[in-house]
């Protein structure tokens, strides 16, 4: 029987469904490099499924060709797919399986902003009794950069369940009709001052790569409207935190809510520029997909990219580095 290494957070978030496959001996390892290269070399394994850790070197040289680095979740910045291309290592992740609960995490995010719940909620915890002016959503502007599976059901639930104005950002060519018949878009524009002009509500749902990182920085964040609050639950680099710091310092936006950050866990990323010093942000640690659904969903998407891999069914796996074909 073939072995799976896995990290621990990761084996700790499915474990019904890694302990219970009976395909694959599934064992739990450390997120850290050295170890996990360790520990796959010690049970002369050629499969693992790691988090959001960054990988540079030992875990490349661990896996023998054929094997797979299986991303459990969506994002792979994490991941070197030069360097596993060149090792003959397949690289996946699980796109889909968790649209719906981050798409949810993100509109309780606005709903947290819009209540003042940021505010509210220690304040109570110290025995103050003041509640805070906050305002409905119904009729508000959200406008969401990146339309994809994730960023549509956001729109879907702002459009139809709230009765939100939605405006999308998105540079790939979309059906426009489907958008707005099917999730609620008033208009979808590849132009990103056009879609946050007059926005109440930001919300970011775009990848990271080397176009998009610190896609919100000091000069995007001049076009935002001073009324807004951007919420994140996307990639912490998307957004440089220095920029985003002094623009909420000096009340140049109103608030932002984050579920990811450019250091997870967080750490500022200078000396004076700690977000957790501000009252007008909300942070939150990396949480928008950890419901129990979404981690079953990503456990079995994880086992069965490497199922495929183990029947050499390569063509039906969530592969990242396609090229890596044409070594076998």
């Amino acid at each position: 029987m073939e072995k799976i290494i896995i990290t621990q957070k990761e084996f700790g978030k499915a474990e019904k469904v890694f302990s219970s496959t009976e395909e694959f001996k599934c064992i739990p390892a450390p997120a850290k490099e050295k170890e996990l290269a360790k520990v796959l070399k010690e049970n002369d394994a050629k499969y693992a499924i790691i988090g959001v850790d960054k990988y540079y070197g030992p875990l490349y040289e661990a896996i023998p060709e054929g094997g797979v680095i299986a991303r459990f979740g969506i994002g792979y910045d994490g991941v070197d797919q030069i360097r596993a291309t060149e090792r003959g290592i397949c690289c996946t992740n699980t796109p889909g399986v968790l649209d719906v609960s981050v798409a949810e995490y993100a509109i309780t995010l606005i709903l947290i902003a819009s209540r003042k719940i940021m505010e509210l909620g220690p304040e109570t915890r110290k025995d103050s009794w003041i509640p805070a002016m906050g305002c409905e959503l119904k009729g508000k502007t959200l406008a969401i950069i990146g339309c994809g599976s994730i960023g549509t059901n956001v729109a879907q639930i702002a459009a139809f369940g709230l009765k939100m104005k939605v405006i999308g950002c998105e540079i790939s060519n979309i059906d426009e009709h489907e958008m707005k018949n099917e999730y609620g878009f008033e208009k979808i524009t590849k132009d990103f001052d056009e879609a946050v002009y007059d926005a109440h509500y930001i919300s970011l749902h775009i990848p990271l790569n080397d176009f998009t990182k610190h896609f919100i920085n000091e000069v995007s964040i001049q076009k935002l409207p001073g009324k807004c609050c951007l919420i994140n639950t996307a990639r912490g680099l998307i957004v440089d935190e220095i920029a985003l710091f002094k623009a909420l310092h000096s009340k140049r936006i109103a608030g932002a809510v984050l579920d990811v950050y450019e250091n997870e866990p967080y750490k500022p990323v200078h000396k004076d520029c700690d977000l957790r010093k501000l009252d007008n942000v909300f942070m939150l640690p990396h949480a928008g997909s950890y419901t129990e659904e979404a981690c079953n969903r990503m456990a079995k998407k994880c086992l069965q990219n490497i199922k495929f891999a183990d029947m050499k069914e390569y063509e039906k796996m969530n592969l990242l580095n396609k090229n890596v074909l044409n070594q076998y």
